[in-house]
């Protein structure tokens, strides 16, 4: 092994001799083959108050360790092909290591080895691979550097796997019979570990079978007196129903071949499971306390569970058989993190009085998290619903059958007339579920699960949703203390970049809590970032991005691919024809897939009605960043491909949507050919200003993702296809944005035809803004551009819009000017649409000139010619226009015409001679 934690950090050839590359060198090993990001490596280096010159010298730190990592390969001598482990992979750095070169990652192959030989009572072969994990070991981990609160935490968990396994290899050992050879040893660690009661229960068993009853008694008298002097509490259950059988003699303690670890559960409280001591330590010392009172088999309630009101008043009736129906099932479904398994335990530990015969509860995923199988479910709840053996019996535990069938049949003859809760926890499908729930057909059961199981019969259902704002912030302050409740307006922060999930705002208020340095704004402040929020969100084996991993690797690699494609969706929702863009499907495809993904509790969909698109998907704040990380680490390639084929999809609709909302305006074209999975009739139908109204947010995103990909052409022609709407509904800042991208965009390819466009625009843009100097000279650049290319219509649209910025300056008489000279252009091309804006421009300096008639007669051709072009919006402009030119001549006071406001274009008014343009309210 190259590298070791387990006790002093150590590499080979050589360690760094400073502490701090150490330390990060310990940090990245510590969790190796994962993104450590820089923010966490600066607060491990330096706490809550890093140097300004921090991102700097932690990366002198990395590149002094890429060096010495390379030491002994000869590639820093020039020699290729070795691979570098420490590589860069935002937001930090990854430590690339094979399991066989870090001693923690061979201690817990080791360790799980020995744990499931011990499973299957092959006491032998669990000895010896415990011993070997345990032999890694040259002292305290991560030892011989400074810890901060990462390492510190890992150090402690490390430590404590080591007693754990310990303890373990030592059971393995009493149950092999060499309890003479184990007193010694045994005698040592009771002394250095006098408040780990099962390593007390350890000696006792030693002691007795040694013939040593006295001493086993003096023992259980040592760790009492330890208990009550350092915590002021009585030994546990366990240690103190050893303590009563060594004092009876009871005969079934010589026995060599206890039964597997925590088959049958101790009495007392009965909320604990077997084998728990009043310390939290439990490997080895079942079957030490037995008695005969009702099986309970749970974990502790959460002391500062919060909120679900509703939730609990319903299974609480179902419990209590309150409910309408024979449903004696209760579903409880969610995504990853929501609280089902805090949900289901709260509900069991209340219903105690209702289940006089026990309540058990079944986890339906191995330590790996892969599904158990039904028969292996079976088997665990006959060992946890086994009645007691009676004191002083030599028989062992009668054998469990092999097949389902059997196991199904003695499951329902012990479950047949017997008041049960039975929770099943974590379950993976419902053909997993199914035999199960036939072998106990008169028992109550709980059932949580992160798919929907909509196919199970007879079940009541309820989906754990986030947590409502009032219940986040109240989970908040339970969980962190003073400091949150101190700051309850960065605590409102949390709850949001957490999005309400309760396992992420239980590990942000542990994580506070475990770091007395930092603030509640600071903790904000970390997960802001999108890119860092998960990483944030770790503390020891609290990890959200685990929990929210193993949902994502529930479900097929397709959906899988969909997830993290989807992801490059604008926030905060998508319509299914953005899905399908996505994912390059038919759209029935699409919507299976995506559909998938909601009953996987990946992706939401919400309904909405009276929008185009009544059904609308989204991520959690939590899932996208992840969606994205996979993307970048299993998928990078088709990341471009999907946005081209979104952005393309993008422009088909808006163009579509612009030519019905603005026909006959100048936009740029684009050559490729259109997604043909997507109709821009069906998705944009006859409502195209609603269509944009809904996909406003999309739009933009879809411009910046073009200009990010250097997809130039694509980002021109998107933000010219948006422009009409921008322009329709005063949104100046959206078409600032998105138009600056795309002029940048044009001057990176070259493409003048593409600038001139985009100048055009944005002289429109700050023409409504009221900026006319900077619209004139955009106007007279794109007219520039534009004349190069020989696009004439174009250019003297351009003229138009130049003696509109003339105007509204007052220079009416130049205004004119250049309203004739665009007339003449527009014939000589026969650009209808631009006819009818330069006769537009002459029936407005017409009118303020007090020729009354003639301004008439021009807004007529004006709407004839804009009727000519198929422009609905500008034929209704002119029409109303004239009206009121017409209107204020009939008045009998020609002279009030001239001062009287005037449209100047569809929507935009003049109000006086020389006064600004606005928009109309």
């Amino acid at each position: 092994m190259r590298y070791r934690v387990l006790g002093p950090v150590r590499m080979t050839p050589q360690t760094p001799s400073a502490a701090k590359p150490r330390a990060v060198l310990a940090t990245l090993l510590v969790q190796s083959n994962t993104v450590v990001s820089t923010h966490t490596l600066i607060d491990e280096l330096w706490g809550a108050e890093p140097p300004r010159t921090a991102t700097t010298t932690l990366q002198v730190y990395v590149s002094q360790l890429r060096k010495a990592l390379l030491a002994d390969t000869g590639e820093a001598a020039g020699v290729t092909g070795t691979a570098q482990p420490l590589l860069t992979r935002p937001p930090g750095y990854l430590m690339q290591l094979a399991p066989e070169e870090l001693d923690l990652a061979v201690f817990e192959s080791l360790r799980a080895e020995g744990r499931a030989a011990y499973g299957r009572r092959e006491y032998e072969a669990a000895s010896r691979a415990l011993s070997r994990a345990l032999g890694l070991w040259t002292g305290p981990a991560l030892s011989g550097i400074p810890h901060g609160p990462s390492l510190e935490t890992s150090a402690i968990r490390l430590n404590e796997l080591r007693a754990e396994v310990l303890e373990q290899r030592i059971s393995a050992d009493l149950r092999l019979g060499l309890h003479q050879e184990l007193v010694g040893e045994l005698m040592g660690l009771a002394h250095e570990h006098p408040l780990r009661e099962t390593l007390h229960c350890h000696l006792m068993v030693a002691l007795y079978r040694s013939g040593r009853q006295s001493d086993a008694l003096q023992a259980y008298q040592r760790a009492r007196r330890s208990l009550a002097d350092e915590l002021a509490v009585e030994p546990g259950p366990v240690l103190t129903r050893l303590h009563e059988r060594v004092l009876a003699s009871d005969p079934s303690l010589a026995r060599h071949g206890e039964p597997p670890l925590r088959l049958v559960p101790v009495g007392g409280s009965g909320d604990r499971p077997a084998g728990a001591s009043g310390n939290g330590s439990g490997n080895g010392s079942a079957g030490y306390g037995r008695d005969t009172r009702p099986t309970v088999w749970l974990p502790p309630a959460a002391a500062d569970f919060t909120g679900r009101e509703d939730q609990l008043a319903v299974g609480e009736r179902l419990l209590a058989g309150e409910l309408p129906g024979r449903n004696r099932v209760l579903v409880l479904s969610g995504r990853a993190g929501a609280g089902k398994t805090a949900l289901a335990v709260r509900l069991a530990h209340d219903a105690a009085g209702r289940f006089p015969d026990g309540r058990v509860m079944v986890t339906l995923r191995d330590a790996d998290g892969r599904a158990v199988e039904p028969r292996t479910a079976m088997a665990t709840l006959l060992r946890r619903l086994r009645g007691p053996r009676a004191s002083g019996s030599d028989s062992g535990p009668e054998p469990l059958p092999s097949s389902e069938t059997e196991l199904a049949e003695l499951l329902h003859e012990r479950t047949e007339g017997r008041e049960v809760l039975i929770v099943l926890d974590d379950a993976v499908s419902e053909a997993q579920v199914r035999p199960v729930l036939s072998a106990v057909p008169g028992s109550t059961v709980i059932l949580t699960s992160r798919q929907v199981l909509g196919a199970l019969e007879s079940a009541r259902h309820l989906t754990l949703d986030v947590l409502s704002t009032r219940e986040a912030e109240a989970l908040l302050m339970a969980c962190g203390g003073p400091r949150m409740r101190d700051d309850p307006e960065a605590a409102g922060e949390i709850a949001q970049l957490c999005g309400r999930l309760p396992l992420a705002l239980r590990v942000a208020a542990a994580g506070l809590a475990a770091r007395p340095h930092w603030t509640v704004a600071g903790l904000a402040r970390r997960l802001r970032d999108e890119r860092t929020r998960l990483a944030a969100l770790a503390l020891g084996d609290l990890d959200v991005r685990g929990t929210l991993l193993t949902a994502y690797r529930d479900v097929d690699e397709k959906a899988r691919r969909a997830f993290r494609i989807l992801a490059l969706a604008a926030l905060p929702d998508f319509a299914p024809a953005t899905g399908t863009a996505l994912l390059a499907v038919d759209p029935v495809e699409a919507e299976r897939i995506t559909e998938q993904l909601v009953q996987a509790h990946l992706l939401e969909a919400r309904r909405q009605p009276g929008r185009l698109a009544p059904v609308r998907y989204s991520f959690h704040s939590l899932l996208r960043p992840l969606a994205l990380e996979a993307l970048a680490e299993e998928s990078p390639q088709e990341g471009p491909a999907a946005v081209e084929r979104l952005c393309r999809a993008f422009l088909t609709l808006a163009r579509h949507a612009d030519a019905r909302l603005a026909p006959g305006r100048e936009r740029l074209t684009y050559e490729a050919e259109p997604p043909s999975a997507i109709s821009p009739g069906e998705v944009v139908g006859n409502a195209p200003l609603r269509w944009f109204q809904e996909e406003s947010a999309s739009l933009s995103e879809a411009v910046r993702q073009a200009h990010a990909a250097g997809l130039w052409s694509l980002c021109c022609s998107l933000a010219s296809a948006t422009a009409g709407y921008y322009e329709a509904s005063a949104l100046w800042d959206e078409w600032q944005t998105t138009h600056d991208l795309a002029l940048d965009a044009a001057r990176r390819s070259g493409d003048a035809k593409a600038e001139a466009v985009i100048q055009r625009s944005l002289g429109d843009l700050a023409w409504q803004r009221h900026q006319t100097s900077l619209a004139s000279d955009r106007y007279r650049l794109a007219r520039q551009l534009f004349t190069r290319q020989g696009d004439r219509v174009a250019a003297g649209r351009c003229l138009s819009a130049e003696a509109d910025a003339l105007l509204a300056m007052g220079q009416i008489a130049r205004a004119g000017h250049g309203y004739a000279r665009a007339l003449s252009v527009s014939r000589l091309v026969d650009d209808a649409r631009g006819s009818a804006e330069s006769l537009r421009g002459l029936a407005l300096v017409a009118q303020r000139e007090g020729r009354h008639e003639e301004a008439l007669a021009r807004m007529k051709e004006c709407e004839s010619a804009a009727r000519a072009a198929g422009d609905r919006r500008w034929t209704e402009y002119a029409s109303r226009t004239a009206s009121a030119l017409r209107i204020a001549l009939a008045s009998g006071r020609p002279a009030g015409a001239s001062s009287i406001p005037l449209e100047v274009r569809p929507g935009v008014w003049l109000f006086l001679p020389s006064g600004p343009a606005r928009r109309a309210a």
